[in-house]
């Protein structure tokens, strides 16, 4: 019952007006730029973290959980009207949801996503919010030793599973890592790497990193792609309204869906990219009318946008319970963490309970908030889509940069911004992930004071790591995230190899 009452208490929070205000303005912004095509919502926490930075904490993270839910909603109108998918979770969606349109049936399409985000959002949350504590029970145990092997987790997971390879991400992580060790040592006070630049005495701000490679180094890869020809649009027509018949097609998969989503986005591997491919190769197999597949078959829209949104909300789990981000935009969350001093983890359910439920009763909110939002307004969010591609990067490239260098007023600022910017485009063209290098960064220097405490506790012993069981496994397991890939590989070259061979 400790949940509902904290629950309880997370709502007196989230319902004040002003926070309304801006869980209203959150789902708002991520809706369209859900909408707008490789804009998503990790670029847009990056791009207002700034800006944000003199809101209060609780109204800032009502505002950018509201953006997460609504990137996940505004990326399947692109997906169906557009077939370009607004964000990473909503390109199943594109498959069927494009085809519906096509067919005159795009209503029906926008209708059973936005109506079946709207109940996975609502079933994931509910996870969220009696699944959340129970992991922050079992983060109470950890020691020094287990907080640097969870930190250790979270960089082989967030490197090996959010980029093209394991080899990739981890150099964008060893790229954090060392931005990370510029400044002064917490334990000597000598400074590192900061070849004479005092303004670098203190590090490389957080928030100059992720801006730098979420919204600058982005929009110079999205500009560099882009022919900037006029993309066919397809109109919705007739009703927006779901028939009888869509509905019984639809509930299931709807289910399922979010049954599939959220277990599958607490566990680092999870995101919701998975999930979302995994429901629709299940609907398609459990479905009475495999013909329609690849012709336009409501299930294959209303269950991986259910996965999707359900995902959304279980990425927050390990997030808030352990401090362990499994996405972009978990990891630019966690700079929002940063920015306001706090650190996610056992301790912030207990030192910032307003904030932690707060946000919690605010996703039930806003996943009201978008139903309401979404198919009504399918109009004005259609027309987001004609707006020139100069104008929308080259706002993005102001915005990012005024919202910088009014953070110190630091000229260094915003020179270490377009540098980063221009590493991130290079990254991006290379096939390197960036949200590594943000974990690199946030929770390098961590990991090097729980390293060094754990040494100082066992007076030396290296053999700490090892000896704690729940440091030992944390550790296996970052390992086997590194090296299952690889043999995965190894194993499925040598089965191809051995089916390719002729026989003597």
């Amino acid at each position: 019952m400790e949940p509902l009452y904290s629950l309880l208490h997370g709502f007196s929070v989230a319902l004040q007006p002003t926070n309304l205000f801006w869980a209203l303005l959150g789902v708002t912004l991520g809706t369209g730029i859900g909408v707008l095509p490789g804009i998503g919502p990790a670029l847009t926490v990056a791009l207002l973290l700034p800006v944000t930075y003199t809101l209060p904490p609780e109204s800032a993270f009502i505002m950018f959980a509201g953006i997460l839910y609504g990137g996940m909603y505004g990326g399947s109108t692109t997906s169906i009207l557009l077939n370009t998918p607004g964000e990473s979770g909503s390109i199943v969606t594109a498959v069927e949801g494009n085809l519906m349109a096509r067919r005159g049936r795009g209503g029906a399409a926008l209708a059973t996503a936005a109506i079946g985000s709207f109940v996975a959002g609502t079933i994931g949350t509910i996870g969220l919010t009696f699944f959340a504590p129970v992991m922050v029970e079992i983060g109470r145990n950890f020691g020094a030793a287990e907080y640097f092997a969870l930190m250790v987790l979270a960089f082989t997971t967030v490197s090996a599973l959010l980029g093209s390879s394991v080899l990739r991400g981890l150099a964008s992580l060893f790229f954090g890592l060392a931005l990370g060790l510029i400044g002064l040592d917490v334990q000597t006070g000598q400074a590192r790497l900061t070849f004479g630049v005092r303004p670098l005495l203190d590090g490389i701000d957080v928030v100059v990193l992720a801006v730098g490679l979420f919204a600058v180094g982005e929009t110079f890869y999205a500009a560099a792609r882009n022919r900037f020809d006029r993309e066919e649009i397809v109109a919705v027509r007739g009703s927006i309204w779901m028939t009888r018949e869509d509905w019984s097609r639809s509930w299931k998969p709807w289910l399922r869906g979010s049954a599939l989503g959220f277990p599958l986005g607490c566990v680092p591997a999870g995101g919701t990219e998975i999930p979302t491919f995994l429901s629709y190769m299940i609907e398609k197999r459990l479905s009475k009318r495999k013909d329609e597949f690849g012709q336009g078959a409501i299930e294959g829209v209303a269950g991986p946008e259910a996965a999707n949104n359900a995902a959304a909300a279980g990425v927050l789990v390990p997030l808030l319970s352990l401090g362990l981000p499994t996405s972009s935009t978990t990891a630019i969350m966690l700079v929002a963490f940063q920015q306001y001093g706090l650190q996610p983890g056992p301790l912030l359910f207990t030192n910032e309970a307003g904030l932690v439920w707060g946000m919690i009763a605010s996703l039930y909110i806003g996943n009201l908030m978008l139903l309401v939002l979404n198919l009504p307004l399918i109009g004005l969010w259609v027309r987001l889509l004609t707006i020139p591609k100069p104008f929308l990067y080259g706002g993005i490239l102001v915005f990012a940069s005024i919202g910088t260098y009014t953070l110190n007023n630091s000229v260094v600022d915003l020179i270490l911004l377009f540098l980063i910017g221009t590493a991130g485009f290079a990254m991006r063209v290379l096939g390197v992930p960036v949200a590594p290098a943000v974990i690199g960064l946030i929770l390098g220097p961590l990991a090097e004071t729980q390293f060094r405490r754990a040494l100082a506790i066992a007076q030396g012993d290296w053999t700490v790591f090892l000896t704690s069981p729940l440091s030992a496994a944390l550790l296996a397991a970052a390992a086997l995230v590194v090296a299952a890939p690889m043999i995965w590989r190894a194993a499925m070259g040598r089965s191809l190899a051995a089916n390719t061979a002729t026989p003597a």
